[in-house]
């Protein structure tokens, strides 16, 4: 999958925006605009590209990605045109942890999300049909990867990433953009 466009995705506070920071780190070129700044939520910014909101109605930008990284909310996977390649990199979270995160934010924005329980199936279901749709795309290969070992260990994680983009990254660059004490809605694990 030469040219590939890399596509960082998860569920949103997944930690898309960490990914896309180490891969910068790593040397691979980031697709952002910058227009969402950095915050409370996100203290090391967010890694967005505007026009990926609008990728069901144009996708024509992303012929110009190709052996870049652009962050997709997973939701969106199933717009990607079917003819470019992707190297996507799933980031999972415990789902009650997202939840936890998402409220906080919300909350710091004085803003109401939907009932939890709510969200929490709609998350689940999407995630449920994105498993099955995943394995059916021949233009993409998937490489998951677990938000809080990631953070426990994120040389591991960096090698792994390494691997899975072809080797020619730094991955001691990557993993030291991780900063564990970003970590903050954690589950206790006991």
């Amino acid at each position: 999958m030469d040219n590939a466009i890399i596509v960082v995705s998860g569920l949103p506070r997944s930690g898309t925006s960490l990914l896309m920071q180490m891969l910068d780190r790593g040397g691979v070129g980031l697709v952002t605009d910058e227009q969402r700044l950095a915050d409370e939520d996100n203290p090391k910014g967010y890694c967005e590209y505007e026009p990926v909101k609008r990728l069901q109605q144009d996708s024509s930008w992303l012929s110009d990605c190709q052996g870049k990284a652009v962050k997709v909310i997973s939701q969106l996977l199933f717009s990607l045109p079917a003819t470019e390649n992707y190297a996507i990199i799933l980031m999972q979270r415990d789902l009650e942890e997202v939840l936890d995160s998402q409220d906080k934010m919300l909350a710091r924005q004085g803003r109401a999300g939907a009932a939890r329980e709510i969200l929490r199936k709609a998350f689940a279901s999407h995630l449920q049909k994105l498993e099955q749709w995943l394995p059916a795309q021949k233009n993409l290969k998937v490489l998951r990867l677990d938000y809080a070992e990631l953070v426990t260990d994120p040389l591991s994680a960096a090698m792994e990433l390494n691997e899975f983009l072809g080797g020619h990254l730094d991955a001691t660059a990557m993993s030291a953009a991780v900063d564990p004490q970003l970590y903050r809605n954690r589950r206790d694990s006991s």
